[in-house]
């Protein structure tokens, strides 16, 4: 079994910047940007394509340097007064 090797890598979430582990997890990736409950986090992409859903669990991402990430709310009530 080979260990992946850990670098450190500037990215932003939700416009703060901040600094990780590249490869991380998901679950790390909620915790270190402090995205609250009932929220999702996403990748930025590029070009056209939808943005990467980040899931809040194990799963491993490869991240680089100057990835930026925002959180959504889960569920959108438009016209709610919240």
């Amino acid at each position: 079994m080979t260990n992946a090797v850990q670098t450190q890598v500037n990215i932003t979430i939700d416009k703060e910047h901040l600094k990780s582990v590249s490869p991380t997890t998901g679950s790390a990736l909620y915790l270190l940007g402090k995205v609250k409950p009932g929220y999702d986090l996403f990748r930025e992409t590029h070009g056209h394509g939808d943005d990467e859903p980040i899931r809040n669990d194990s799963t491993e991402y490869t991240l680089h340097d100057g990835d930026k990430f925002y959180s959504a709310q889960q569920i959108l009530n438009p016209g709610s007064d919240c």
